[in-house]
C-alpha cells in the first residue's frame, strides 16, 4: 500500500520508501508508519503544561486516571464558580491516530470554554491508533466515566470535584473525539447494557458533537467536491488513512464505528439516545455526513441540534486563528453555552 503524503498545505502526493525503512502509511507532518510496525508522529502542535494566563480566569491541573494505560485528564475549572457546574467530559480530535490533551491549541480552547460557558471541562487523554485501533479509544472513554463515578463516591474532595455537579454531565468533543463521544454515550444508553445505572451517581444530560469524525464506503458530495479552505485540516485522502489505521483489521468505512447509518449498525429508533448538539462547519469535508446524521436521528424521533457555521473548515476552532475563524469560534462557544444550560 502506497504512503500518502500531505505538504503543508495538504496537498497530495505519493511515496512509499525512505531511508529509514519502509513507509505504508503517511500523512506529512503528522504520522509516519513503517513496515516493520514503528509509528513516528512529528510534535506539528506542541505540548504544554496546564499553566494558563490569569486573565483566562480558569485554574487547570492535571489528573491520572489509569497508570497502566497511561490515560490521564486536564481539568479547567472557572475560577468565579458559585455552586456545583456541569461537567463536559471532553475527546480532543486527530484521527483516532495523533492529538493529545495537552496540546497548546486544545488547551486554549477549552480553557475558553469552560470559562465562556460557566463549566467545568475534563480533557481525556486517550490510546492513539495504529498502536492501539478502535475500540480502545472507547474503552478509554468508558474507563474515565468509570473513574468519575468512583470520585463521586469515594474519593476525596479534590480541588476540582468540590465545584462539580455530578449528576449534570455531557459528553464532548470535536472531530475523531467527537466520534468517541458518540460512541460512549451509544455504549452508555445500549438497552442491552445499562450501563448508565451502573454508573450512577452519575447524571448524562446530552452529547455535543464538533464536526464529528464519521465515514462510509460511498461518498458524499462534500466529501467529493466541497471547496478545501487554505490548509485544511482535513482531506479526503487524509480521511481515508486515519480509517485505515484506526479500524479493526479487516474492516471497511461501513463499519458501524465510522458509519453509524450503515447496515448492521445499531438502530437510532432502537436506542437511548441523549439530547445531542451537532457543530457543523460549512467547508469541511464531513459537512453532508454530518447533517445525514442528524436527518436520522431526527427521523428516529431524537432531540438533535445543529449549526452550520458558514465561511469555515474542519477544526477552525482549535487550528485557525483568522478573524472569521475567531468569531464562528465564539459563537460556537455560545451555542456550547446554551446547550449545557
Amino acid at each position: 500500500m502506497a504512503a500518502i503524503t500531505l505538504d503543508p498545505s495538504l496537498g497530495l502526493q505519493q511515496t512509499s520508501k525512505d531511508p529509514r525503512g519502509v513507509v505504508i502509511e503517511e500523512i506529512d507532518g503528522l504520522i509516519r508508519v513503517y513496515q516493520d510496525g514503528r509509528v513516528e508522529r512529528p510534535q506539528v502542535v506542541p505540548c504544554v503544561t496546564s499553566a494558563l494566563a490569569p486573565d483566562i480566569c480558569v485554574t487547570s491541573q492535571d489528573m491520572v486516571i489509569d497508570k497502566v494505560t497511561n490515560i490521564w485528564a486536564r481539568f479547567y475549572v472557572p475560577m468565579k464558580c458559585q455552586g456545583r457546574l456541569p461537567l463536559l467530559v471532553y475527546f480532543h480530535g486527530g484521527g483516532f491516530c495523533v492529538g493529545s490533551a495537552s496540546w497548546s491549541c486544545y488547551h486554549e480552547f477549552l480553557a475558553k470554554l469552560a470559562a465562556k460557558s460557566n463549566c467545568l471541562i475534563m480533557s481525556v487523554n486517550y490510546r492513539l491508533a495504529p498502536e492501539n485501533p478502535l475500540p480502545a479509544a472507547y474503552d478509554d472513554g468508558f474507563e474515565a466515566l468509570v473513574w468519575l463515578k468512583n470520585q463521586a463516591l469515594y474519593g476525596p474532595s479534590q480541588w476540582w470535584s468540590t465545584h462539580c455537579n455530578f449528576s449534570s454531565i455531557f459528553l464532548a468533543g470535536d472531530s475523531a473525539g467527537a466520534n468517541i463521544a458518540h460512541n460512549v454515550a451509544t455504549r452508555l444508553n445500549s438497552n442491552n447494557a445499562c450501563k448508565a445505572t451502573a454508573l450512577k451517581p452519575l447524571g448524562f444530560k446530552g452529547t455535543i458533537l464538533i464536526q464529528p469524525f464519521f465515514g462510509g464506503e460511498a461518498r458524499t458530495q462534500s466529501e467529493k467536491y466541497v471547496a478545501q479552505p487554505s490548509r485544511s485540516a482535513l482531506s479526503l485522502v487524509a480521511s481515508d488513512t486515519y480509517w485505515r489505521l484506526s479500524l479493526p483489521c479487516g474492516a471497511n468505512r461501513d463499519h458501524p464505528w465510522c458509519n453509524p447509518m450503515a447496515k448492521g449498525s445499531i438502530k437510532l429508533e432502537e436506542s437511548r439516545i441523549l439530547p445531542t448538539l451537532v457543530c457543523i462547519s460549512e467547508m469541511d469535508i464531513l459537512r453532508d455526513r454530518n447533517m445525514e446524521f442528524c436527518a436520522a436521528l431526527a427521523s428516529a424521533g431524537k432531540r438533535v441540534e445543529y449549526v452550520v457555521y458558514k465561511g469555515v473548515g474542519h477544526a477552525f476552532q482549535v487550528l485557525n486563528k483568522s478573524p472569521l475563524s475567531q468569531t464562528r469560534t465564539h459563537e460556537m462557544m455560545s451555542h456550547i453555552k446554551e446547550f449545557i444550560s
